[in-house]
């Protein structure tokens, strides 16, 4: 004679997510020592949006940063030393150098100012602003002579010389 097994049920066997107890799935669907809820939560599907890539900056503000940012290396000027000259936040001077803010005309008269240039300087464009301020140095028969002279330092050397002439024409002496 046969017998019948009465089917087996299967029971959900689930961890919860607050206290790490695995259980079987209550009837009630909290956990047993938390009593937190055990159902997983699915979010709501977001709507995919659109990315619109920036706008490219203007001609102007592009010359501006650029500007900004070789006359900083020039001046051998960090950005948190530059600011500190303009009396304004760091991230300022960084927007300004990635094209993400244009500063006021007012802050262009400070930035000048504490880059110890004219305002026109950082209105033109980077070929015309060398070209300007080579042609500036070598009206000085000195300077034209010393500028041949350049050319055969490294980096590091130039790097050098070039902080002890910005010294010289600031007018510090160097302690020995």
């Amino acid at each position: 004679m046969a017998t019948m097994m009465a089917p087996v049920q299967q029971r959900e066997v689930l961890r919860c997510d607050h206290c790490s107890l695995v259980q079987f799935r209550p009837s009630n669907a909290l956990c047993r020592r938390c009593h937190k809820s055990l159902e997983v939560e699915v979010p709501e599907p977001v709507l995919a949006l659109k990315i619109v890539p920036p706008q490219p900056a203007q001609e102007g503000g592009l010359q501006v940063a650029t500007a900004v940012r070789d006359l900083r290396h020039v001046r051998n000027l960090s950005q948190r030393q530059l600011a500190a000259r303009m009396n304004v936040p760091r991230t300022y001077i960084s927007k300004i150098e990635n094209g993400k803010a244009m500063p006021t005309l007012s802050s262009l008269d400070r930035l000048a100012k504490a880059l110890q240039v004219d305002i026109s300087t950082l209105l033109r464009d980077s070929n015309n602003r060398h070209r300007d301020e080579t042609a500036v140095l070598m009206t000085d028969p000195f300077l034209a002579e010393i500028a041949e002279y350049t050319s055969q330092l490294d980096a590091l050397q130039r790097s050098i010389f070039l902080n002890h002439v910005r010294e010289l024409a600031a007018g510090r002496r160097r302690s020995a």
